[in-house]
């Protein structure tokens, strides 16, 4: 959960005038967009001020400059090296990279901790640099105007911040959209990847790898998920579009290879060195969950959801679903504690003056709270103080029933909510990356032990070092873990 800032859905795109078709920088074939290249990065600049504050920058200047250094170096073997590219590690736990029109690139902390070398970083950055080359935004974009849909830039390409106005929106494109790219640019993206790959030294098969680790970590997803009773999280990033063992996604990386130099550029250990003490899951800047309690000492708040509900903690709000997943709790920002928390409950929902909130303070906290429907689904709604920003709580149930069965428990959560002691800061310290030297007879049952993951510890351990589902540590190898 971020620092509290106004709700924002993002710049609604500028109304662009419809040019001819305009010459595939890659292909040299016609495309049809609906913007000049000066338009592209004018687009790109404003919306990397969005993302920036949406997502926050990962304050680790040594990694920035490292995963700058790489992208730039992949960049100008492109097929734009005359674009000023922008690098920026974003601090997010989403394990995911995505590009936005004009070369603005961005790659989140929590896909850097299942990386496992240079080069598969330089494969995850070559992918969204060929994304930028080929103009695919671009082209999406100019899809999205040509229908009249007034749809954000981060709302399309950026799928977690979606809201559900931006959802209504973006349903109207069909689903090319909705799926990213669409099959064939993220094929024509693999091959460009790996093109810039090998014309800069690095082995274009590392594209292949990337792959296989973050299906490995679906994968993994999908054995917690089992085992905890809940759906598998619905992944949307990068390279979503390839099943396992692609044929044609090893078709076009094998084309790679008469570009390929002498060198043969890995470089784990480097990549690793740049690993050591990163933060891993969630960050104090965005608020930590520890057994279902939300700690935000940047906030100065704390909220205990209740036990067995299943927390994300987002961008833009901490969401708690419940195990039937007929029951969710949502904790948001409501920008500043101005008038009273009724005022602000009216003003957020635009309730008319008559309509029925009533003050409940929360603890010692004012609060007001309301009872409504939203989407057909009962609703409790409340906005407490605290300092001098207001914060939303909402309490959802898919029908009268649910509504009953979980109303002991959202309640108690919504009582829950309290300024941060300085016990709870304790708590609120991040889990970071560490990197050791395995040693003889060392196994990940025997790393598990000491552990903070958790009962699922052991397979975790092995999806970030690339051993999953049964790899062991070899005595010498550098390993990372979680402390």
């Amino acid at each position: 959960m971020p620092l509290p800032l106004p709700t924002r859905t993002g710049a609604v795109l500028c109304a662009l005038a419809l040019t001819n078709c305009a010459t595939n920088p890659v292909t040299g074939n016609p495309n049809f967009v609906t913007m000049s290249e000066a338009q592209e990065v004018s687009t790109g600049r404003n919306e990397d001020k969005k993302v920036r504050e949406q997502y926050g920058t990962y304050d680790h200047p040594a990694l920035q400059r490292y995963v700058s250094d790489i992208g730039q170096r992949l960049a100008k073997a492109s097929h734009r090296a005359g674009l000023q590219y922008q690098f920026l590690v974003v601090d997010s736990p989403q394990v995911n990279a995505f590009a936005l029109p004009g070369g603005y690139i961005y790659i989140t902390r929590g896909i850097l901790a299942y990386l496992n070398s240079e080069a598969e970083l330089a494969a995850v950055l070559g992918h969204e640099i060929g994304h930028v080359t080929a103009r695919h935004s671009v082209q999406q974009l100019s899809a999205a105007t040509a229908a009249n849909v007034g749809a954000s830039v981060l709302q399309i390409f950026v799928p977690q911040i979606r809201n559900s106005a931006g959802d209504a929106l973006i349903n109207t494109l069909g689903g090319a959209l909705l799926s990213g790219y669409g099959r064939e640019h993220e094929l024509e993206a693999d091959r460009l990847g790996a093109e810039y790959l090998a014309r800069t030294g690095y082995d274009p098969q590392a594209m292949i790898k990337v792959v296989g680790v973050l299906k490995n970590q679906e994968l993994f997803d999908a054995e917690v998920a089992k085992a905890e009773g809940r759906e598998a999280r619905a992944y949307h990033g990068l390279f979503a579009s390839h099943p396992d063992n692609d044929t044609r996604l090893q078709e076009v990386v094998r084309e790679a290879a008469k570009f390929k130099s002498t060198e043969n550029r890995i470089n784990r250990e480097e990549f690793m060195r740049g690993m050591e003490g990163m933060v891993f899951a969630d960050s104090p800047a965005q608020g930590v969950v520890r057994n279902n309690s939300l700690y935000h000492p940047d906030l100065g708040l704390t909220l205990n959801f209740p036990a067995g509900w299943r927390v994300q903690n987002n961008a833009r709000n901490v969401v708690a679903t419940s195990p039937g997943r007929n029951a969710l709790i949502d904790l948001r920002s409501a920008g500043r504690a101005e008038g009273s928390p009724a005022d602000v409950l009216r003003k957020m929902l635009k309730l008319g003056a008559g309509s029925s909130v009533t003050p409940q303070p929360l603890g010692n906290l004012q609060a007001a709270i309301t009872e409504t429907t939203l989407s057909g689904k009962p609703t409790r709604i409340a906005v407490v103080f605290l300092g001098t920003n207001a914060y939303a709580i909402g309490m959802q149930a898919n029908d009268a029933a649910a509504l009953r069965e979980h109303k002991a428990a959202m309640e108690a959560a919504m009582n829950s909510f309290h300024a941060i002691t300085a016990q709870e800061r304790a708590l609120a310290k991040p889990l970071r990356l560490r990197v050791i030297t395995a040693q003889a007879g060392q196994t990940f049952a025997t790393l598990a032990r000491s552990s903070p993951l958790g009962r699922f510890a052991e397979n975790h351990l092995r999806v970030i070092n690339g051993l999953y589902p049964s790899g062991e540590p070899v005595a010498g190898q550098s390993l990372k873990i979680v402390e």
